[in-house]
């Protein structure tokens, strides 16, 4: 009776986790006892409800995936209603690299990186260019690499970290790229070099047989990507050559370990943050600029 007229005894609420460091505390806390973490406002408490929204395994990866699979998508979109599809060039090949090819001026409109100075008076560019495809091949490679050793990264890593790390060797890539490449260039490849180069450096001093054998596969991917470069026209090798170097330094001042103290897993969900805040003001400038131009 008392539960078909309202009354009767309320559901208790559980104890929570803080989001930050783990600990348990109470049902109706405020803020952590342990860490003075907020439970209800702040990075760790945004980073747990954004997480609910994401897969479990490898979050940030499949993140990137969707991203760059919207933006080809918007820009072959934008590359039909323009000027239409540009035709394949050539036979063979030639006629399959250029299968969906993006309008160059599509890209640039879209964030393209540019000849120095453009990408400083510009610099959303070094990021939003991280993230543009110039045709099918073009994304389906980079996003297949990018499946194939991304999750690697990400769970030695941490979510957080990993994602600063691909920003940032991207970053790294089209500044290079910028300065001594002189030319419009777009895709992920530069920041998949980094995390090579960050794996790469995570191997030196480490004398293990499964190391070692890591090792030797990684210098072998870095040959025959240099082979590619050299056989085949448009790779922008600079921005594989500043890719490389900015993961490759990254990964010797960086511990190869997901964050394990409260200070480490703050400072880590503080350079996520900071990293997707900056990926949503690039985006939020290119779109605005796109709409503005019609």
């Amino acid at each position: 009776m008392s539960g078909l007229f309202g009354g009767g005894r309320k559901e208790e609420r559980r104890p929570q986790l803080c989001p930050a460091c783990g600990t348990l505390v109470g049902a109706t806390a405020t803020k952590c006892h342990q860490c003075g973490a907020s439970l209800t406002f702040g990075m760790a408490a945004a980073t747990r409800s954004l997480s609910r929204w994401l897969p479990t395994e490898s979050p940030v990866t499949y993140a990137i995936l969707c991203l760059s699979c919207l933006l080809y998508g918007a820009s072959l979109i934008a590359t039909i209603r323009g000027s239409g599809m540009e035709a394949p060039g050539g036979a063979g090949l030639g006629a399959l690299m250029n299968l969906g090819a993006i309008n160059t001026g599509v890209l640039v409109k879209f964030g393209s990186s540019l000849p120095w100075p453009w990408d400083v008076m510009q610099p959303w560019r070094l990021i939003m260019a991280t993230f543009l495809h110039g045709s099918l091949l073009h994304i389906g490679f980079n996003m297949w690499v990018l499946m194939d050793i991304g999750p690697q990264l990400e769970e030695l890593y941490g979510s957080a970290r990993y994602f600063f790390i691909y920003v940032v060797t991207g970053i790294g890539a089209y500044i290079v790229s910028g300065i001594f490449g002189g030319h419009v260039s777009i895709g992920g490849s530069g920041a998949l070099l980094g995390l090579i180069g960050v794996l790469l450096a995570t191997t030196i001093g480490h004398k293990s047989a499964s190391m070692q054998m890591l090792r030797s596969q990684l210098i072998r991917w870095l040959v025959y990507l240099a082979i590619w470069g050299v056989l085949m026209s448009g790779i922008d090798n600079w921005a594989h050559i500043g890719g490389f170097i900015s993961g490759f330094l990254l990964g010797r001042v960086m511990a190869a370990r997901p964050p394990m103290s409260t200070q480490e897993k703050t400072r880590a969900t503080l350079l996520g943050w900071t990293t997707a805040l900056l990926v949503i003001a690039s985006l939020g400038i290119v779109a605005f600029g796109v709409l503005r131009a019609g």
